[in-house]
């Protein structure tokens, strides 16, 4: 794969995944370096000319009418990097501050925010070699940009903070001492054009879209197996139905379980059967899992135009000319991720009900609790209280962080995103989402045994085969807690949702059809 050019190219999710998974290297090409160069040289002049220009020679916040002088403008910069530490809380996933430095490299790399060559070309160096800040998950609010967490991304480049390197947490000063690099010294502009901006936000809502356009194609895998352990009807995904009320989502999601239970036995078995009609749960499996697609393709939209703009402050456009603005505050994703988190947390609601159903009892050949001898064994029952249990913990999830506002900086940032925390609950609902779907799959793949000796479509025979590889059929009660962890590596790692998409291309089967480049992750 070719390196990715900061600054010239057109960064996507997927550059950013396998970037941060080291699949992709980048680069800073000579058209990107003379942006940078020439922004670099404005700033330079403005210090020079003694103009006033907001977090150049100024305070910061509400300190903008005090002036610096031309001497301690790069102390001022360090300073900003020291004094705007302030998180708490756990340190985030090494993925989303790895996806953090992505991010504000390209940005800075358009050239418009006086940043040097010198000071990225040591966050790349931190990129390449897997040098990651560690960065607390509390104290922005999503506003004047991602500022602690920000700082602390950015501490190591003047050798403070701490790193993981190697595996080991470490102090960032053992690391240079061991590569021989000393630490940056900052220069006019630059602390504040590393703090500013949205990239906490951003890495997050990355990982998010990643991580659930999986789940979505997992869940349609899973339920698909619920339905052939109820025997439930394929008549509500035919396309006409759809094709009247035409939303992306739903007709895509109709297709792929049309084409997962395409020539299945089970399907087959029921077809005279009398039932007039199934559950929501399995009956409405288009329009609810296409609901959360449509929101998903939304904020994809929404992230993709995030991690290819300019987002600090202020923006220089010439020796000349900086204007002040607002393109650090988090509302145009504080919104979206609220959005996607309760699309999420829709997936993990109806999961539990299709689990629920699959224990009830109520359908011929499949016995209540999902096992012969009941009363001595407990079956499945109590997985589902696990499933229930996290359906309601993201529920209270999925209160908006963005509906709320608390002013900082002494009133001068009054109005502020809380994009932050929308973000960070957007993967936490995921995180669960992904629990739900696997106590789903356990007891799916139960279901399915029973329906033996007929056979499903060649994909979800194929996912089956899978879980059974790592999970037995259960005939009495065990820890079911190992097959739920067994069945959420399945689930996290992606490898169902990959194996389906292997068989059904093995098999020649279209799963999505029309919709596929429209949903893909690119």
């Amino acid at each position: 794969m070719e390196a990715f050019e900061f600054g010239v190219g057109t960064l996507s999710i997927r550059n950013v995944v396998d970037i941060c998974e080291g699949r992709q290297a980048v680069t800073l090409n000579e058209e990107a370096r003379q942006k940078i160069r020439r922004s670099s040289g404005y700033v330079s002049k403005i210090v020079e000319s003694g103009d006033v220009v907001y977090g150049v020679n100024t305070g910061f916040g509400p300190l903008c009418n005090t002036i610096i002088s031309k001497e301690n403008t790069a102390k001022l910069q360090d300073n900003i990097l020291r004094s705007h530490s302030v998180g708490v809380g756990n340190p985030i996933a090494t993925r989303i501050s790895k996806a953090m430095m992505v991010l504000k490299v390209h940005n800075l790399s358009f050239g418009y925010s006086g940043i040097r060559e010198e000071t990225l070309d040591r966050i790349m160096l931190f990129i390449q070699n897997d040098i990651i800040p560690i960065v607390p998950e509390q104290g922005s609010v999503g506003a004047s940009g991602d500022l602690a967490p920000l700082a602390h991304l950015f501490l190591p480049l003047i050798g403070l903070g701490e790193v993981e390197y190697k595996g080991q947490r470490l102090e960032t000063a053992k690391v240079y001492n061991e590569l021989g690099l000393d630490p940056i010294n900052l220069q006019a502009k630059e602390g504040l054009a590393l703090i500013n901006g949205t990239q906490f936000i951003a890495a997050h809502s990355v990982w998010g879209v990643y991580r659930l356009h999986h789940a979505l194609n997992t869940a349609d895998v899973i339920g698909a197996m619920s339905l052939e352990g109820v025997l439930g009807s394929v008549s509500p995904f035919v396309a006409p139905l759809h094709d009247i009320r035409p939303y992306d989502g739903s007709r895509m999601v109709a297709r792929r379980l049309r084409e997962l239970l395409k020539d299945s036995e089970m399907v087959q078995s029921h077809a005279n059967c009398g039932r007039v009609q199934d559950p929501y749960s399995i009956r409405c499996i288009p329009q609810v899992h296409g609901s959360s697609r449509n929101a998903w393709l939304h904020v994809k939209q929404m992230v993709d135009i995030e991690i290819n703009s300019v987002t600090d402050n202020p923006i220089i456009l010439n020796e000349k000319e900086a204007i002040s603005g607002g393109n650090f505050h988090g509302q145009p994703l504080a919104l979206p991720c609220d959005y996607l988190t309760l699309a999420a947390h829709e997936l993990g609601n109806i999961s539990d009900r299709r689990i629920y159903l699959l224990l009830e009892g109520g359908h011929e050949g499949l016995p209540k609790l999902l096992m012969s001898e009941i009363g001595l064994n407990s079956g499945f029952m109590i997985p589902q209280y696990t499933s229930a249990a996290l359906v309601s913990e993201n529920k209270s999830l999925c209160f908006p962080a963005s509906a709320d506002s608390i002013p900082t900086s002494l009133g001068q940032e009054d109005h502020v995103s809380m994009g932050s925390i929308s973000s960070r609950k957007l993967n936490q609902v995921i995180s669960n989402l992904e629990q739900i779907l696997s106590i789903e799959l356990v007891t799916a793949a139960q279901a399915f045994d029973f329906r033996r000796p007929m056979k499903s479509g060649p994909v979800l025979e194929a996912c089956h085969t899978y879980v059974r590889e790592h999970i037995d059929h259960a005939d009495n009660d065990r820890v079911f807690a190992d097959d739920i962890a067994k069945a959420h590596k399945l689930v996290s790692d992606h490898s169902l949702s990959k194996l389906a998409d292997k068989t059904a291309q093995k098999h020649n089967i279209d799963l999505n059809g029309e919709f596929d480049e429209l949903f893909r992750i690119s």
